[in-house]
């Protein structure tokens, strides 16, 4: 039997864009299903955590070049537009195009807020111990009332991660924000999923917690408006950056042109 909260999730509507069924909700509206959810089911330790992951140009191409990686997206219960060309391509083809892009670094602050006014409980697992440490500083500035219940970096092996998913999971978090990169962060989420019961939600988000220090830098508006913040993101950080949007560019371009338009209900 198919619970009333379980209902509504399956309501979000969904386009297919580069391939992929993204869902087509704003920012504000992800954080309140984040919220509902979480707070609706809270105090079961049986709950299978909702996984959502992100769709951007790297993630697209890897998905077209390979198979298996996909098949790995795929088992995601959401994929959010964090690459502004996705939301580009499906004002271009899609009948009902994406109402904007749900970049993660802008996304976390409308969770945040939500999770202030509902009482979510945070957790970050991501970045080294230098970054997470001082990105948690600034947040609980900016957030005085939201409940991080714990945190630690992103730098562990397969052989650690019994012993990782314990820690979280004596947490209680209501959200676990997982930035280990693509695609490790995939990877490691749904593998995990059902030994992470009792967390709410499962959130991919990359480099987010990067973005919280004083050297890295968000592009100017406009590039962001454009679809061009890769191209900000290669010139600031071209040894990170540059190999990996020569490489994944254009099965991404290819991917948005061709596999964009269908409405997966």
């Amino acid at each position: 039997m198919i619970d009333q909260h379980t209902a509504t999730l399956r309501l979000v509507p969904r386009v297919r864009v580069g391939g992929l069924a993204i869902g087509s909700l704003s920012r504000r509206e992800w954080a309140e299903l984040m919220a509902n959810h979480c707070v609706n089911t809270r105090g079961n330790a049986d709950r299978r955590p909702t996984v959502v992951l992100s769709a951007n140009g790297q993630v697209v191409a890897t998905c077209l070049i390979e198979p298996e990686f996909k098949a790995i997206v795929e088992q995601a219960d959401f994929i959010d537009a964090d690459g502004q060309p996705l939301v580009m391509a499906s004002r271009l083809w899609c009948k009902n195009p994406l109402p904007e892009r749900v970049a993660t670094t802008d996304f976390f602050h409308d969770a945040a807020k939500v999770a202030e006014e509902r009482g979510l409980r945070f957790y970050f697992l991501a970045s080294t111990h230098e970054r997470i440490r001082h990105a948690v500083d600034v947040i609980r500035r900016s957030y005085p009332r939201l409940e991080i219940c714990g945190y630690r970096d992103g730098y562990f092996s397969q052989e650690q991660e019994s012993e990782v998913i314990e820690q979280v999971r004596a947490a209680a978090p209501d959200v676990l924000w997982v930035g280990l990169g693509a695609p490790k962060q995939e990877v490691f989420v749904i593998r995990n999923r059902d030994a992470l019961r009792g967390v709410g939600w499962i959130k991919t988000c990359g480099g987010l917690f990067d973005y919280f220090s004083p050297e890295i830098k968000r592009a100017p508006a406009w590039m962001q408006a454009s679809g061009l913040e890769w191209l900000f993101r290669a010139l600031q950080e071209p040894k990170k950056y540059g190999r990996r949007y020569l490489t994944t560019n254009p099965p991404a371009a290819w991917a948005l042109l061709t596999q964009t338009g269908d409405v997966d209900r």
